[in-house]
């Protein structure tokens, strides 16, 4: 590997459910920047679409407006191998994972250079005829950071120094099957419990303590899907949503026991987006001609029950997930970049922007990301498509970029497989 160079906090609440016609406050946007200037303008960006999954980052000050060829380039770090590996941050260290020479790796980079501080092989080497390597993102929690290879190996490591103190295999642990393209998800830490869909019968869903990686209880039986799993609280009753291989379902953080079940929304090919929690309400969606729902949640007894609100097949989100701002979500459904009414699924707008690919949000402005390897920022509005700025990376693949971007302390990160590029966008 070479460089070169040229230099978990609470979700905030931004959206109330207030009747049947379900409206949320106009000020979510203006809400959020408020709320994150308290940080000075930088975060870090620890797990699997940011600091609270949602594809939000918390960062202010940054540039309003692109160069012609892009922003200043930081660094590159080349040579990390093989994978589709997204990254976080977390205390000066970039994580992420590669592939080459028969391992999979977790790997840390310094976050002013790019150069690597530490790697640790675990896994054996994956492949397919859609790209090898790794997958998920690594988890970073306080001095610990998690991650799962695509063959089912997950291993626990000092952040620091990347010592291993503990690992497992969830498909030899658990009796599951490698789905067709390799175990994607990132590891969910929640309390003192790492939750993940291992896709074993009687072990789909499975907590484990993150300390030590000993089983705290098992649940279902689906085959595991591409997925992240989120927290969800209905009227003090807390649960995990996961869109397995099969359905979306919510199960209790206590001990596993399936609350509601959901497998409209569900192909039998490939379930890849994060679901959106927002109050009582979780939004679901696929590709493969599928489509997205909004359901409804309460609870009943000890028990949460989910209603579909609606279902259509305006947003189908393929290997990426929506961001909901204020009261739009803005996603590719299949390749083309949707901006959609939350409360009911209207659509107000599509454009095919930078080509199929991916989005985050930052600063009031979307950030995206086409597989072709063109990132664009445009204005988040539901008047219409507005690009402000786009370029390209430099290619060193011919597979598609669909590593998700991320944003932290002043910097996007782009990869293209082996190659990771920071761009400085705070413009100082």
């Amino acid at each position: 590997m070479t460089a070169t160079s040229s230099r978990a906090s609470n979700r905030p609440e931004i959206g109330c459910y207030t009747g049947p016609e379900m409206t949320f406050r106009a000020n979510r946007l203006a809400f959020v920047v408020l709320l994150v200037s308290a940080a000075a303008g930088a975060a870090d960006w620890p797990d699997w679409r940011g600091p609270e999954r949602d594809g939000l980052s918390r960062e202010t000050g940054l540039l309003a407006k692109w160069p012609p060829g892009g922003p200043p380039l930081a660094w590159t770090a080349s040579g990390l191998g093989s994978g589709f590996s997204s990254l976080s941050t977390s205390n000066g260290l970039v994580f992420t994972q590669g592939q080459r020479d028969g391992k999979q790796y977790l790997i840390a980079l310094d976050e002013a250079t790019g150069r690597k501080r530490w790697e640790v092989a675990h896994g054996s080497a994956y492949g397919n005829n859609r790209g090898d390597g790794p997958r998920g993102t690594p988890t970073v929690d306080g001095d610990r950071v998690y991650a799962l290879a695509a063959d089912g190996s997950l291993i626990c490591v000092n952040a620091a120094t990347g010592e291993r103190l503990w690992s497992t295999n969830l498909l030899q642990r658990f009796g599951g099957s490698n789905i067709r393209w390799g175990l994607s998800e990132t590891p969910l830490v929640d309390g003192d419990r790492l939750i993940v869909n291992a896709g074993g019968r009687g072990a789909s869903i499975v907590a484990l303590d993150k300390n030590n990686g000993n089983v705290l209880w098992k649940s279902q039986s689906d085959e595991a899907g591409y997925s992240s799993a989120v927290v969800s609280e209905v009227e003090g009753l807390r649960q995990y949503v996961v869109l397995t291989g099969e359905a979306a379902v919510g199960v209790s953080t206590e001990n596993g026991e399936l609350f509601w079940r959901y497998d409209r929304v569900s192909n039998r090919t490939a379930n890849i987006a994060t679901p959106i929690v927002e109050g009582n309400h979780v939004f679901v969606s696929s590709d493969y001609g599928t489509g997205c729902a909004l359901l409804r949640l309460s609870r009943q007894g000890n028990r949460i029950k989910a209603d579909e609100v609606y279902f259509n097949r305006d947003m189908r989100n393929h290997y990426s997930s929506s961001v909901l701002l204020g009261d739009y979500l803005y996603g590719f459904s299949s390749s083309i970049l949707t901006a959609m009414k939350f409360a009911t699924g209207e659509v107000a707008w599509r454009d095919r922007s930078v080509g199929k690919g991916q989005v985050i949000f930052a600063d009031g402005r979307l950030y995206l990301f086409g597989e072709g390897g063109v990132a664009g920022m445009a204005e988040a509005t539901p008047a219409g498509y507005r690009e402000i700025s786009r370029f390209e990376i430099p290619r060193v693949s011919s597979l598609p970029t669909w590593a998700l971007p991320a944003i932290a302390r002043g910097n996007l990160y782009l990869r293209d497989q082996g190659s990771l590029y920071c761009y400085n966008i705070r413009g100082r």
